[in-house]
Formats: C-alpha cells, structure tokens, sequence
C-alpha cells in the first residue's frame, strides 16, 4: 500500500501580504530619492538651450576681427600698435586693465547691417535683450526668435594678455553668461588672441 501525498504549490495568505508590504515599501524608497533628484536638478532641456545660446554667441564674438585699429580704419590691416591707425584705436586704453566696455566707435550696433559690430572688443558690455532687441536675437537682425522670451544673455571682455605671459593688449578673455527660466544660468568662457594686426 503506499501513501500518495499531493504537494500543494502557491503561497499563503500571509506570505503574500508580506509580499506586498516588502514591495510598496521599496517602491516608496525609490521613488521619494527620485522626487529629491528631479527637484534639485535644472530641466536638462532648458541648461541645454541656455548652453547654446552661450556657444553661438561665444563662436560669434571670436570669429570677429581683434585689431588695434577699427576695422573701418585705412590702416587696420597694417597697423601693428594703436599710435598707426589712420584715425580711430579701437581700444582707446590698450595699455589698461579690466573689462572693455562697449562698442568703439559706439555707432556700431550687433543689429545694424550698415555699421555692424566688427571687432572682439565691440561686444563688451553687450546684453540681450536691450533697447534694440527685446529678447534673444540673430545679428544683424533685431527681431527676437520664437520661444527665447525667457532667456538673456551678456557678455564681459576682459584683457588676458598676462594669463599667457603676454603683453596684456594681446589677449582678451570673453564671458558669456546666458540665465533661462528657473534661474538656469551658463556661463562659458574663451579666449582671443591678436596673433597678427589683421587678425
């Protein structure tokens, strides 16, 4: 005679109630370290926008022109100190130290396409938006674009020849800021070097 024995499977009552405490309680673990990352953390598509707003402005002000000279002067292409420009220096103060504060002449405008910025040191002290532009604009054209409301940007020069162990006209160093929405600021930074008079 022999005994068969059924083997029950499953689980009981009280297993699967610990089963589901143990669960919830871990999922309300990660998700409460979740809510604190997402909180403190900018919204990466907003510092992303921001980033390229900066980048574009940065590349803009670096492919310009670093002259003694205005650009517009006879002798910008061969002047190879301030005292051989024809009329105007574009730094009035070369031998200074500390931001370089504007346009020079101060004529020129980013938006203007008959007297346009035309050298490194025409953005400093530049912002936007400004009396020309009410928000984030293209150059040459002051009409905001579309969904830049929210941001700004501004831009410091700086003389950074010494950084380099160079005469401190020979080098500016640029700053570009640009704030978003929920205070979301980027700043980068780069850096200009006069390597030759036209240059």
């Amino acid at each position: 005679m022999s005994i068969n024995r059924t083997h029950t499977q499953g689980v009981t009552l009280v297993e699967l109630v610990v089963f589901i405490v143990i669960i919830s309680v871990a999922l309300v673990g990660v998700l409460k370290v979740l809510e604190i990352t997402n909180r403190g953390s900018a919204d990466p598509l907003i510092r992303k926008q921001a980033l390229a707003i900066a980048e574009s402005l940065l590349l803009e002000i670096q492919q310009q022109p670093f002259t003694y000279c205005d650009p517009n002067d006879a002798n910008a292409t061969t002047a190879n100190s301030t005292a051989a420009c024809a009329t105007v220096a574009q730094d009035p103060n070369p031998a200074g130290t500390g931001n370089i504060t504007g346009p020079f002449p101060n004529t020129e405008s980013r938006y203007s396409n008959a007297n346009p910025f035309d050298n490194v040191a025409d953005y400093g002290g530049f912002t936007m938006p400004n009396a020309e532009c009410a928000g984030i604009c293209h150059a040459g054209d002051a009409t905001p674009l579309a969904g830049l409301t929210n941001y700004s940007a501004n831009v410091s020069i700086t003389r950074a020849g010494a950084v380099f162990a160079l005469a401190n006209d020979v080098a500016l160093k640029i700053n570009v800021t640009v704030t978003g929405p929920g205070n979301t600021a980027v700043t980068i930074s780069g850096y200009r070097v006069r390597y030759a008079p036209n240059r």
